[in-house]
């Protein structure tokens, strides 16, 4: 219980004397339980002072959870000298029940269909050189009403070609969907409170790579690493002489993806049966206003000859192919996060209902990200392989072990407490501690 005190300390200033300790509590029941994560779950395996009613009162508390993130990754896991990207992504939660607030029918990447189910929208930090990500920001995304969307109005057919009289000019800025909102509104708020840590990228998946997410990403001066739909009709800009008549063209030939240029040829690398040749080019799309930097990554295969391909973006024309395919690889990292806070901290499991609740729930989860990170770091710095199942397990060994010595009529002796918990923390654990089993 001292680690976890400790370890939570620094949001001390952000947070009241009764809430902090409750949410003491809450870590250490989460980091103990072993079913699932519910309040009534939690208050079981809590200490004198975390009651089912206690942890109820505390989940309809609002908390500025965006700043409590920030703050436990700014004291325990940011190196100021690194290098870091911004990742966002959606996670869908499915959900049984009809009164949750902000239920509705979302699109699950597992189920492959859309589902009854809470979707929340999450922009992580990603540290390059650790190769981890840090939960900065979680907003539910609400569903919209079919009757709440505008009604486009019927458009008036006009004769082709232009009409006489009309002039250039530049695109009218997008319109941006009630999800692309909610990021920029994140992502303004996330770029001031990490300052003056500056992070120049953000890296979004497919989904997003769209010219009105590259326009509101560059409208929060971020630059736009994603990737494109596999034909997407990208074009050379125009080299050609300048017409006698009539303004220079923009667009000069399209790419043929089946005869890429070899001058692009940056790298080629052979993978057992696999050849992986990464071309770079700046080229054109008629959706996108400014040119983009384009990775296209090959893969070959050696002994039936058949090949695809993914196109990578970036509005950024300085960086290589290499470190857009590095920077868009990361952005899976972010996956993990989600994997962990569904698989450990009841972001699957939780059965709250209010808003309020359901920001804490969700928030939490999230919030146990970081801080699992903080505890495993000490194990991993000896033993890589040491994960969240062997840390839970050494923190429910050690919960039965204080209980069980609290009914013994007289305490034993230190060292005989001190040989049973070296033996008993090994217990459960995939990969038992290098320290406990020397010791043992």
């Amino acid at each position: 219980m001292n680690d976890i005190i400790t370890l939570i300390g620094c949001l001390a200033p952000y947070l009241s004397s009764t809430a902090l300790s409750q949410l003491s509590y809450l870590i250490l029941a989460l980091l103990c339980i072993s079913g699932r994560v519910t309040t009534l779950g939690l208050s079981r395996w809590s200490e004198a002072g975390g009651s089912c009613r206690t942890l109820q009162r505390w989940y309809q508390t609002p908390f500025n959870w965006a700043m409590l993130l920030w703050v436990v990754v700014r004291t325990h896991l940011l190196n100021p000298n690194g290098t870091y990207l911004l990742a966002g992504d959606d996670v869908v939660i499915s959900k049984a029940g009809q009164h949750t607030h902000g239920v509705g029918r979302f699109y699950s990447s597992l189920a492959g269909r859309p589902i009854p189910s809470l979707s929340f929208l999450a922009v992580s930090l990603i540290d390059v050189a650790a190769r981890r990500s840090y939960p900065l920001q979680v907003e539910q995304h609400l569903p919209v009403s079919k009757t709440a969307q505008p009604l486009t109005p019927a458009t008036v057919k006009r004769q082709p070609g232009r009409p006489k009289g009309s002039k250039n000019h530049t695109k009218a800025a997008p319109l941006l969907s009630a999800e692309l909102t909610l990021l920029e509104r994140m992502l303004r708020a996330i770029t001031t409170r990490i300052a003056p840590l500056t992070v120049r990228h953000l890296v979004l998946d497919g989904y997003f790579g769209t010219a009105p997410t590259t326009f509101m990403v560059r409208r929060c001066e971020l630059q736009l690493i994603s990737k494109l739909h596999h034909n997407a009709a990208l074009y050379f800009p125009y080299t050609g002489p300048k017409p006698r008549r009539g303004p220079t063209p923009r667009y000069g030939a399209k790419l043929n993806y089946a005869a890429l240029p070899t001058q692009a040829l940056r790298q080629t690398l052979i993978d057992g049966r696999y050849r992986l040749d990464t071309y770079q080019m700046t080229l054109l799309h008629k959706d996108f206003p400014d040119p983009l930097n384009i990775v296209i990554v090959v893969k070959t295969n050696l002994h039936t000859h058949r090949r695809g391909h993914v196109v990578l973006f970036s509005t950024d024309l300085a960086l290589s192919a290499a470190q857009i395919v590095d920077y868009y690889s990361l952005r899976f990292q972010i996956e993990f996060n989600f994997r962990d806070a569904k698989q450990y901290w009841g972001l699957e499991d939780f059965m709250n209902v209010s808003p309020t609740a359901v920001t804490n729930a969700v928030n939490l989860a999230f919030l146990m990200v970081n801080l699992s990170l903080c505890l495993l770091r000490p194990f991993r710095l000896h033993q890589p392989d040491f994960s969240i199942l062997d840390l839970k397990a050494q923190y429910r060994a050690r919960r039965y072990l204080h209980e069980t010595i609290k009914l013994l009529p007289v305490s034993p002796d230190p060292d005989l407490i001190s040989n049973i918990e070296r033996k008993v923390l090994t217990l459960g654990a995939i990969h038992a501690s290098q320290h406990f089993q020397s010791a043992a």
